[in-house]
C-alpha cells in the first residue's frame, strides 16, 4: 500500500538528521545516474524520453512489443504523450507499428533492426555504469536495511 504525506506524518516526527542525509545522498546517487542516462541518450542523437521508450519496449516481458497505453504506464505519461512519442519514433524509423496476431484491432510498437543497434550501444554502456556505481547503491540500500541511517 502506497503511503501519502498525511499518512506518514507520524513518522516524520522521528527523522534523524542522519536520515536526511541518507535520503539526500540516495537521491543524488539516482540523480546521478539519471544524469548519466541522459547524456549518453544525447550523445547518439535521442531524447532520454525516447531511450526510455525503447527500453520499455525491449524489456516487454513475455512478447514482442507494447502498446501505446503500456508506454504510457512504463514512463509514467499521459497516453497522448505516449501516442505523439510513438509518432516521433516510426518517423525516425526506431518503431514500427504491427496489427496484434491476437486481435488486429490493435497496435503494437516493436522495435526495429536501427532501434535495436542503438539499444544495444545504450545498454552496454548503462549496464557498465551501474556495475561502477553499485559499492554505493549497495551501501546506500543497506543503510536503508538497517532501520537506522548511520
Amino acid at each position: 500500500m502506497k503511503k501519502t504525506a498525511s499518512s506518514s506524518r507520524a513518522a516524520r516526527s522521528s527523522l534523524s538528521t542522519a536520515d536526511y542525509a541518507l535520503l539526500a545522498e540516495f537521491r543524488y546517487a539516482l540523480r546521478r545516474f539519471i544524469a548519466f542516462s541522459e547524456d549518453a541518450a544525447h550523445a547518439i542523437g535521442l531524447a532520454p524520453q525516447q531511450h526510455q521508450a525503447l527500453l520499455a519496449i525491449k524489456g516487454a516481458p513475455g512478447r514482442d512489443g507494447l502498446y501505446v497505453g503500456e508506454i504510457a504506464d512504463r514512463l509514467l505519461i499521459r497516453p497522448h504523450s505516449a501516442a505523439e512519442l510513438a509518432g516521433r519514433l516510426v518517423r525516425m524509423d526506431l518503431v514500427a507499428r504491427m496489427a496484434d496476431p491476437e486481435d488486429g484491432r490493435k497496435v503494437r510498437l516493436v522495435l526495429t533492426a536501427h532501434a535495436e543497434q542503438l539499444l544495444e550501444e545504450l545498454s552496454a554502456a548503462h549496464l557498465e555504469e551501474l556495475r561502477a556505481i553499485k559499492p554505493l547503491l549497495t551501501r546506500l540500500l543497506a543503510r536503508f536495511d538497517d532501520g537506522a541511517a548511520d
